[in-house]
């Protein structure tokens, strides 16, 4: 990336990866974030900008350091012990030569296991001035949903409320309007587990969190909607109190947002767009063994489905021309 000295510059920053959590810096430069998933938000300024899968961000960086040399772009993996080298790229000062290496050794990224530096970050972002989208004071519905790792069958499988998600032969969506009852199961999931009863910290259920080389952060990205993301917090989540410290003022609204090790994170989103979407964890083999959810919404509200999606599972019994 070629730059002019004492210009500044915006970067589009996003993960596209389907495992890591990753930090990125820019050797001898601070970055000031503006956005998030599409949404303003209020600047501040940081050295590693930790993104999760889903994730995009944009930031602005000044080319004001010495003009003579470039300067190294690195990524670094976070939240697993990875022995992965990082990414490089080259910060190029114009007129030096774009592949001219950076006289320093790339910078090292931060400790993958330091989850207070990942919790700051999302705790600072905040929706702009003038860009602030009041979320509804109350909720009609609260769900409470649990990450655990269980065995299934003998095999390991994530769950969700001790539910693992199985992705069906039958869309959800041609099921639901076509009134395929016998494409999945019928019954309903919980909202809630039994958070007065159940420890989190419980080995067997949470290896992701205890075990000795993972820091585990789930990126869960919803479909079809932006969210306002209302609190953060570390521990088991009290459904009682921690409402009260929810962010009503001004919320970050974005589609992917991070649940941090031993943590809990808290969404409000209104359900104006009707359909069958999925909210599901974005490392992608999370999702494949079980963590994630369907919203039904409206679905009587969706509109005469085309005849050209009908073949998979249970559609294949669905006239088509």
């Amino acid at each position: 990336m070629t730059v002019v000295p004492d210009k500044t510059y915006r970067l589009r920053v996003a993960s596209l990866t389907a495992l890591s959590a990753l930090s990125f810096q820019i050797e001898g430069h601070n970055m000031t974030v503006v956005e998030a998933d599409g949404h303003y938000v209020e600047p501040f300024v940081v050295k590693n900008l930790f993104l999760y899968s889903g994730e995009t961000y944009s930031v602005l960086i000044k080319a004001d350091q010495d003009p003579s040399r470039n300067y190294w772009m690195t990524t670094n993996v976070v939240t697993r012990n990875a022995t992965t080298p990082p990414g490089l790229a080259i910060l190029n000062y114009y007129p030096n030569h774009p592949r001219r290496s950076p006289p320093a050794v790339p910078p090292a990224g931060p400790a993958w296991d330091n989850v207070r530096a990942r919790l700051d970050q999302s705790l600072a972002i905040k929706a702009h001035q003038g860009f602030i989208h009041t979320p509804p004071p109350t909720s009609d519905r609260v769900i409470v949903l649990l990450n655990t790792q269980n065995k299934v069958n003998g095999y390991v499988r994530w769950s969700v409320n001790n539910v693992s998600f199985t992705h069906p032969h039958t869309p959800y969506l041609i099921a639901l309007k076509q009134n395929l009852t016998e494409a999945f199961d019928q019954t309903s999931p919980p909202d809630v587990y039994d958070f007065v009863n159940y420890d989190i910290y419980k080995t067997p259920n949470n290896t992701n969190a205890t075990e000795p080389n993972n820091s585990e952060t789930h990126p869960w990205h919803l479909h079809g909607h932006d969210f306002w993301v209302l609190g953060y917090g570390e521990g088991k989540f009290d459904m009682f109190n921690d409402p009260k410290k929810y962010n009503l003022v001004n919320p970050i609204m974005k589609n992917t947002v991070p649940v941090h090790r031993y943590g809990w994170t808290a969404l409000r989103f209104r359900a104006d767009n009707p359909g069958a979407w999925a909210f599901h964890c974005h490392i992608e083999s999370h999702f494949y063994m079980g963590m994630g959810v369907v919203f039904e919404s409206g679905i009587d509200k969706v509109g005469k489905l085309p005849s050209s999606i009908m073949g998979c599972g249970a559609t294949r019994g669905v006239h088509r021309p």
